[in-house]
């Protein structure tokens, strides 16, 4: 029995690209196998026990769930400490609290990777809105585009007395190759070479669990991402994390809650549990995420449109980029992953004017959790080249069918 009906020309796309994508499930399942057995490794060396799933209230002081879990956050991505929180909102919350956690006015911080994507450039210069940014408190922000001349340009830039370097390990709204864990550990030991006290903040979001290592292995001071990505496993209702070395993680605490508190205080009147079960599942479902994007990239490579990866290519990120070539075509795209999706398969979306974009956006999220990256979603601003971002995918032989889905009205 077939509950989705589909001409035979798209089942002949769907069993051949199935078919070549064979190698690269297999090496997917192999570093699903590796993390998911260094997580469970964590959470027997942590202790981890039903107690720590308990909520609190009024000023949480001796929360044990809120400290468990910073010690296993730190011992999974291998730093001295951690600050997991429910109440960051988002990433770019997260990476604003480690930004004005480290740097003070008249600091400066150079991104190794190009500018920043949407949603940072408000935390980087509101516009003379006087809201806060880093201009405002006189923290300089520039950027090197991430090319062959990376390595002269950084040279030639850290002898202007940064305080920090920025990396972000995942393209973003950009057709730029993600980073693997084995260029961002280049670029820290080059940047060390130059300063060892230089901060360096690498934004992991899309990245966790893709790769056997995490930039926080590779000599990253901090390390930041979202818990509605990767290491929430679809499970996590919100919050973020920082990891990374203690004296950085203390400061950006203060940020986060005020000085002298820092990481006592805070509670949690909801408890833990949907936290700790996201990281644990978090390995497996990013390889599940991972074949949707392998998928997705070979059946629109059979259909002769250009896409970044390509199926066959080594993969840093969960994100997979599909250029659709007109407005046209990213609707439909999205009207039908929407269509597909658990929850409000019903809605039909449309281009608007999100909240820190230039453009307007087109997204398709039919998730469980609101805005969830790990969960199927697909967006992209309505610009050209006219390119939609597919991400996520807690279940591969659900994903499978949107994507099929995706396609039947392109062809």
């Amino acid at each position: 029995m077939s509950f989705f009906e589909f001409d035979k020309e798209i089942l002949d796309i769907s069993h051949k690209a199935l078919e070549l994508c064979k190698e690269k499930f297999s090496e997917i399942n192999e570093v699903s196998e590796y993390n998911s057995q260094k997580v469970l490794k964590a959470f027997i060396d942590c202790n981890v026990s039903e107690r720590h799933f308990n909520f609190t209230t009024g000023y949480g002081y001796s929360d044990c769930g809120r400290e468990k879990l910073d010690e296993l956050f730190a011992r999974i991505f291998n730093t001295e400490d951690a600050l997991v929180r429910l109440n960051f909102t988002s990433g770019t919350h997260a990476l604003c609290t480690a930004l004005f956690g480290i740097l003070r006015p008249g600091d400066k911080i150079l991104s190794l990777t190009g500018n920043l994507y949407d949603t940072m450039h408000n935390i980087i210069d509101c516009q003379n809105q006087n809201l806060g940014s880093l201009k405002d408190f006189n923290i300089l922000f520039e950027y090197l585009n991430y090319d062959n001349n990376i390595y002269e340009n950084i040279k030639n830039k850290l002898s202007n007395n940064f305080k920090a370097v920025y990396i972000q390990k995942s393209r973003g709204y950009s057709l730029r190759d993600s980073l693997s864990c084995e260029d961002i550990k280049k670029l820290i030991n080059f940047v060390k070479n130059i300063n060892p006290e230089i901060i360096v903040i690498v934004d992991n979001c899309y990245g966790e669990f893709v790769e056997k290592i995490e930039p926080s292995d590779c000599g990253a001071d901090l390390t930041v991402g979202s818990l509605i990505k990767n290491p929430g496993g679809g499970i996590a209702p919100s919050g973020g994390y920082i990891v990374g070395k203690k004296k950085y993680i203390d400061m950006c605490a203060s940020r986060f809650i005020a000085p002298g508190l820092g990481k006592e205080i805070g509670s949690n009147p909801y408890g833990y549990r949907d936290i700790f079960m996201g990281i644990f599942n978090a390995p497996k479902i990013v390889s599940e995420s991972l074949k949707t994007a392998v998928f997705c990239a070979c059946v629109f490579e059979l259909l002769n449109f250009e896409v970044s990866p390509k199926y066959n290519q080594k993969r840093f990120d969960i994100v997979q980029s599909i250029i659709l070539k007109n407005p046209k075509n990213m609707i439909s795209f999205c009207k039908n992953i929407q269509s597909c999706s658990p929850v409000d398969s019903f809605v039909s979306p449309e281009p608007w004017d999100m909240p820190g974009y230039n453009h307007q956006v087109i997204m398709a999220a039919g998730n469980f959790i609101s805005g969830s990256s790990i969960e199927l979603s697909a967006d992209g601003p309505i610009k050209e080249p006219y390119v939609i971002w597919l991400q996520g995918g807690t279940n591969f032989d659900m994903s499978k069918i949107s994507i099929l889905k995706s396609v039947s009205d392109l062809i």
